[in-house]
């Protein structure tokens, strides 16, 4: 099976979310990559096809096709430079088009998205308290500073903002019934964050609409919370750096890009290092 396992956004030449990837002429149909996807078990695989000037691309999980993952991405442009060289890679996904950059640095590949367009609202108070019953958290755990919302950067995600990082450290949940808030909900990842300073964030992904408990790196979260931060007027300084995998073990790191604009892409970007073909 011609599939990449890359870790993106590693730390280094260790941590990292592996993700499969899968480079071919033709996009197999849904169902192959459903079923590639579940025999690959990581929290998703990129599937890639020549499409005019560019690629098109799906994402998907052992259980779902997602619309967009921001760490697939990444090394999805890991394997176009690994089998094409440094470059910009125009991305044709379900419902936007982006693009992907990689050069090589030595035995492992920098990588960057630029995200579709972002967005972001309050979160209604009944779904508030569902998320603040489902972690076990009070009201008074969360940071006022960065309320809890609904985010958005090509897919969707709730966030909670955490003002202590042991409670982030001590983050647990009941898996089934996070999975059906999540789908109910139409949610991909919930994010969970902790501000170490205005431009250093800790953060944690429950991923359980995708059947993964947890996921250790994740771009499109990354993307959609660094939008919100620009939303709320954050003393973010054009750019974030995020910690993500750290109690896990799995220790990721993520940079973010904020232009001013509202709405406007967000260029993540993060090193990723090939594990093996299988």
């Amino acid at each position: 099976m011609d599939v990449l396992r890359i870790a993106a956004f590693s730390d280094g030449n260790s941590g990292g979310n592996p993700a499969g990837v899968v480079i071919r002429d033709v996009l197999p149909d849904a169902a192959d990559m459903r079923r590639i996807a579940a025999e690959v078990g990581f929290s998703e695989t990129a599937f890639a096809a020549p499409e005019g000037d560019g690629w098109r691309v799906r994402y998907f999980s052992p259980e779902s096709e997602v619309p967009f993952c921001g760490h697939a991405t990444i090394a999805l442009g890991a394997g176009l430079v690994r089998r094409f060289g440094d470059g910009i890679f125009t991305l044709a996904l379900n419902q936007a088009g982006i693009t992907v950059e990689g050069f090589r640095d030595g035995s492992n590949i920098v990588a960057a998205l630029q995200s579709p367009p972002t967005r972001s609202k309050p979160a209604p108070s009944g779904l508030v308290a569902e998320m603040l019953a489902l972690f076990g958290y009070a009201a008074g755990d969360l940071d006022p500073a960065i309320p809890p919302a609904l985010i958005h950067g090509g897919s969707d995600h709730f966030v909670l903002a955490l003002k202590a990082r042991d409670a982030l450290a001590a983050m647990a949940y009941d898996f089934k019934q996070g999975q059906a808030l999540m789908r109910r909900e139409g949610l991909i990842t919930i994010l969970l964050a902790y501000a170490e300073t205005p431009r250093l964030f800790h953060t944690r992904n429950p991923f359980a609409s995708g059947g993964v408990y947890e996921d250790p790196a994740t771009g499109a979260a990354t993307a959609a919370f660094a939008g919100y931060l620009r939303d709320l007027g954050w003393p973010h300084g054009g750019a974030i750096d995020i910690v993500q995998g750290e109690d896990m073990g799995i220790r990721s790191r993520l940079h973010a890009d904020i232009p001013p604009t509202p709405g406007s892409s967000i260029r993540v970007s993060g090193t990723a290092r090939l594990m093996d073909a299988v």
